[in-house]
């Protein structure tokens, strides 16, 4: 029998990792895929990063890297990956050209199906939306989005537009924009939060911050405004990532003692230390983490040109701001 092999390309949630664990995230549909497993065919040289071969279990994946593995036929016909189905689930499209959209994503919408979610995603929108593509078209999430995130996401027609996308975002080149309404005094009007990022040994869902472990990780924000909120005080942030690791804002702001408003995971309840009880009762009510991917400033893979693109924050997002009575954005001038 012969071999077949499987080519992934690794997404902010992988840079940093080692590529045994991200080979694990992403044949999680190979059962016989184990760690232990994983890690014999990176030693015994079955597996390359950017077309080399690599040995070395504990090395680490970058974004937008590259690796293929070549499976046993024995493993082979053991895979169970099932078959995405095109959806017709309506899609607030930003910008469309033959290379490249961008989506402006509800909250609540998983970017890609998985166990808990297998139906209802972009991913099934977005193979509805491109069932008309000519080949070798096909939709590939350059940006995932968290579940609870609202806003721009960019979605790439073919794999060499995608990679083109990967090298473009992670590179000072681009901008990634995002509105956040966090806890606490924040007395400064800009600065840049460096702080490692890596899993947590307790927990692989939740993300930890550390001055000297993990992967290298800056996030720059400037305050766009901010409440009095006695006894806590709100602000309006505009965060900026310089890199792009899993959960990068919430952790960084949860670890300067500014957590987001509504984050179910690194968030605190200071809604309950605010003396206005109207205010409190709608910070409590918020139904997700205060956080909207609202701006992206990026050089087209193909005609070079500058794109920027920008997605009104959504009604929630939008009253929230009102309640915090923070000023409207139209009338803030934002750093661009």
């Amino acid at each position: 029998m012969t071999s077949t092999s499987r080519r992934v390309t690794t997404d902010r949630g992988d840079a940093g990792i080692r590529l045994d664990l991200v080979l694990r995230r992403h044949l999680a549909d190979v059962p016989a895929a184990t760690r232990t497993r994983v890690q014999s065919w990176i030693e015994s040289g079955r597996v390359s990063v950017n077309g080399a071969t690599v040995r070395r279990v504990s090395g680490r994946a970058a974004l937008g890297d590259v690796l293929a593995v070549v499976l046993p036929a024995a493993v082979r016909g053991r895979t169970s990956r099932a078959v995405m189905t095109a959806e017709p689930i309506d899609l607030d499209i930003l910008y469309e050209d033959d290379d490249l959209i961008a989506l402006n994503k509800p909250a609540g919408m998983v970017m890609h199906p998985t166990y808990g979610h297998p139906d209802g995603t972009v991913m099934n929108a977005l193979l509805w939306h491109a069932r008309s593509w000519p080949a070798p078209q096909r939709p590939s999430l350059v940006q995932r989005l968290d579940k609870l995130t609202s806003g721009i996401a960019i979605v790439a027609k073919t794999k060499a537009v995608h990679a083109a996308l990967q090298r473009t975002l992670a590179s000072g080149r681009s901008a990634k924009d995002y509105l956040a309404v966090a806890y606490g005094r924040v007395g400064v009007a800009r600065g840049v939060i460096d702080l490692r990022l890596g899993r947590d040994r307790h927990d692989r869902r939740r993300v930890v911050a550390s001055a000297t472990e993990g992967a290298p990780s800056r996030t720059a924000f400037e305050r766009i405004d901010r409440v009095a909120a006695p006894r806590v005080g709100i602000a309006l942030l505009r965060c900026r990532l310089l890199t792009g690791r899993m959960h990068q804002i919430r952790v960084h702001l949860a670890a300067r003692g500014w957590p987001l408003v509504g984050d179910p995971t690194y968030g605190e309840p200071r809604w309950s230390a605010i003396d206005d009880q109207d205010l409190a009762a709608a910070l409590r009510d918020f139904p997700r983490q205060a956080l909207h991917s609202w701006r992206v400033g990026l050089t087209h893979p193909t005609t070079r040109a500058r794109l920027v693109l920008q997605a009104p924050p959504p009604r929630d997002f939008q009253d929230l701001l009102g309640t915090c009575g923070f000023r409207t954005l139209s009338t803030t001038k934002v750093g661009q």
